[in-house]
């Protein structure tokens, strides 16, 4: 299928390359090594370009394949493929082995290429992914702080139900500059904790010593840089999303999604569905479907399987925001599986279910239209009425006449 291609094995500090040429019947290949800076990679681009070479595939490495393909993306037809998918039969292993079996399962079309997104939509991944890890160190740093005040026996979170809160830090600030008479912090409780006074002074009574104080300032001062830092990945975000703009605010009309889950969706599988074939294909993709396991005739019982973790996470953050709404199809859809298959399940077919409005959303460039919590009263109306004429029944009501009008 690729009679003029080339495969490349990577690693941290070298890249060896096969490049296979197919003329007539026979395959003449050469092998090279190069280094991973970027006058060596300038080398490799220079050799394949010389040689014609139409199409280069390379296995996803950690992050060594990443200089690779931005350099040779805008000449070459290159694929990235999964390691786990193009691995060899057990052998003699050489890194010029591998090369050569790459270019080979490449020559002949056997090679599926994994998703990269363009260069616009890289950029926004990696702006909320950041953004993401930044949050979770600030959940850690926040953890840290409640452990340090158990330590030092001071009950606060008891009373406060936002320990940095306005009236938490207020409080926190002054154990930090070496206030301890519970009295005096419990009075720097504002709104509706200044009723609270008397509880505060007794959960704020304990061991609080200097060493406390030393650690709780370096957390708070931890803490202010971290929510210092999402800001600004906020306002980096909100400018490079511009060209996205229409379609972020797209899929925030999809019940459960906000601002920040409309924007990862858009830097995880980007705004082209052409890319999936189906919806199908993107919930595949994304392992937010149910797996297959048969063997002679059986079906047995399948996960998901590990994907995408940035977008699955994000995709059931907003199915539990979606099963908490009353008036939607969404929050049906949870209450009705959950009923029979448990909440976690219902998770999961809430997080498909947004995936697949997302990808016929942004495919079509259509708004979302609810279905309504009615949606499934409304497909079975004649099963809900004998569910329920039966239950009448089983209770002693006499449901005869009320069966003649149905």
């Amino acid at each position: 299928m690729h009679p003029r291609c080339c495969g490349i094995d990577i690693h941290k500090e070298s890249v060896v390359a096969c490049l296979r040429l197919q003329e007539g019947r026979r395959a003449k290949t050469e092998v090279r090594r190069f280094g991973t800076t970027t006058a060596e990679l300038l080398r490799l681009h220079e050799w394949l370009s010389h040689a014609a070479c139409t199409h280069v595939a390379m296995e996803s490495t950690s992050v060594y394949w990443k200089p690779v393909f931005n350099l040779l993306e805008g000449s070459f037809e290159v694929v990235l493929a999964n390691a786990y998918h193009i691995k060899a039969v057990p052998g003699r292993k050489t890194d010029v082995k591998d090369c050569e079996w790459i270019a080979n399962l490449l020559a002949h079309g056997l090679i599926r290429a994994s998703f990269i997104p363009p260069a616009p939509i890289r950029d926004l991944r990696d702006l909320t992914r950041h953004r993401k890890s930044l949050i979770r160190d600030r959940v850690q740093a926040t953890n840290r702080v409640h452990k340090l005040l158990e330590t030092a026996n001071i009950k606060l979170a008891n009373v406060v139900a936002d320990v940095l809160g306005v009236s938490g830090r207020a409080m926190l600030d002054a154990l930090v500059a070496g206030e301890t008479d519970p009295q005096r912090l419990a009075k720097l409780a504002k709104g509706s904790l200044i009723p609270k006074v008397k509880p505060l002074a007794e959960a704020l009574r304990g061991g609080f010593t200097s060493h406390h104080a030393f650690l709780l300032g370096q957390m708070l001062t931890q803490l202010d840089q971290l929510a210092a830092m999402v800001a600004q990945c906020d306002a980096r975000i909100l400018e490079v999303s511009k060209p996205f703009e229409a379609d972020i605010q797209r899929l925030q009309t999809i019940v459960g999604v906000g601002r920040r889950s409309a924007e990862v969706l858009v830097s995880e599988i980007g705004v082209d569905m052409s890319r999936f074939s189906t919806a199908g294909h993107l919930a595949s993709w994304a392992r937010i479907c149910p797996g297959s396991y048969e063997s002679a005739g059986k079906r047995r019982s399948a996960g998901t399987g590990t994907g995408n973790n940035w977008l699955r996470t994000t995709l059931l953050e907003s199915a539990w925001a979606a099963a908490h709404t009353r008036k939607s199809y969404l929050g049906a859809q949870f209450r009705r599986i959950s009923k029979r298959r448990g909440p976690k399940r219902a998770g999961i077919a809430v997080a498909h279910s947004i995936l697949v409005i997302a990808y016929h959303m942004l495919r079509n460039g259509v708004d979302f239209k609810d279905l309504g919590a009615d949606y499934f009263d409304r497909m079975n109306t004649a099963k809900l009425t004998r569910y329920h004429l039966r239950r009448l029944a089983e209770l002693g009501c006499d449901v005869s006449a009320l069966a003649v009008s149905a």
